[in-house]
């Protein structure tokens, strides 16, 4: 008796993806006319018929994906959750989109909720000291954002990438007193990451390292400007583009126009207030496309491996 076939066997002999054969089968309205004539022939000349647990398996699908962010006045988050959305819409998905506010106990609420409501996948904003585990029901749809995970698909941002460029910048012009304003360092990644970053510069080059930290808001970096500069500094470099534009604004009030100034974000009012500012273009909006094309392709196909990518990211000169 000959083994019925498979959509993979169907993907195969079309020469498409198991996804396009799934969209022909579903009525996509997204793919090519000439794709679904192809795939559609292939399914004629060896009349397949999906499965059942197939069939029963779309039929179970909700549509709707779980967002969870950390902070919706984040511009980096508003930033990669535009990117994620629109390439949800484009695929005909809509979103559940919830905030932790850094708290694991909102998180743990949103996520009972979502399961609850049977949404097809989840792309969850890390956060320092969050508990990946709670994901764990939704294995395996869900992609976590921002942060590295070893148990689920993720997308983070080139932090090492990031400060480095700034410093090799600063480095190639002859500074050799460049300071660095950061937060706290229980902060995984703007905290710890980018410090750590900052001083491996510094012993690679053998430049005289001097770190303070602040919290994240712009009056903190304006009042730590004074604890951090001396006669000496040539260049501040710092840990976000919130903070630059608070040392970028105390350096004014002093005169200190011979300081330069580096961010990390790209953020557009320090590129507005303080042009000859530079600051490193981490790719938000480019994560959260990838986040949500990732969960798509969970979606679609049978992960055979966890995914994990880091967003490249790129100087930018006044």
């Amino acid at each position: 008796m000959t083994k019925p076939l498979t959509i993979l066997d169907i993907a195969r002999l079309a020469g498409v993806g198991k996804s396009t054969v799934s969209r022909v089968l579903n009525n996509d309205a997204r793919v090519k006319d000439s794709t679904r004539a192809k795939v559609q022939a292939v399914i004629d000349q060896h009349d397949f018929l999906p499965s059942k647990s197939a069939r029963a398996m779309r039929a179970q699908r909700s549509g709707v994906v779980g967002v969870i962010v950390a902070k919706l006045s984040s511009n980096s988050e508003n930033t990669a959750l535009t990117g994620l959305l629109n390439t949800l819409y484009a695929r005909g998905y809509d979103a559940a989109i919830m905030e932790t506010q850094f708290s694991q106990q909102k998180a743990q609420a949103h996520l009972d909720v979502l399961k609850r409501r049977n949404v097809d996948g989840i792309i969850f904003f890390g956060f320092s000291g969050c508990d990946l585990s709670a994901l764990a029901p939704f294995a395996p749809h869900c992609v976590v954002l921002a942060i590295d995970s070893n148990d689920y698909a993720s997308v983070s941002y080139d932090n090492q990438g990031a400060v480095t460029q700034v410093m090799a910048h600063f480095y190639a012009q002859g500074l050799r007193y460049i300071h660095f304003l950061g937060i706290d360092e229980h902060d995984e990644t703007t905290g710890r990451a980018r410090a750590h970053a900052y001083h491996s510069f510094c012993d690679r080059h053998q430049l005289p390292a001097r770190l303070h930290r602040c919290e994240m808001s712009l009056h903190a970096a304006y009042k730590a400007t004074d604890s951090l500069i001396d006669s000496q500094t040539q260049a501040v470099v710092c840990a976000s583009d919130t903070l630059a534009l608070g040392v970028a604004k105390r350096l004014q009030t002093l005169g200190r126009e011979d300081i330069a100034i580096g961010g990390i974000g790209n953020h557009d009012m320090l590129r507005f207030m303080f042009p000859r500012a530079v600051s490193v273009e981490l790719g938000y909006h480019q994560a959260g496309q990838h986040a949500a094309e990732l969960l798509l392709k969970q979606l679609d196909e049978t992960p055979t491996e966890i995914t994990h990518w880091t967003q490249p990211c790129h100087l930018v000169l006044p």
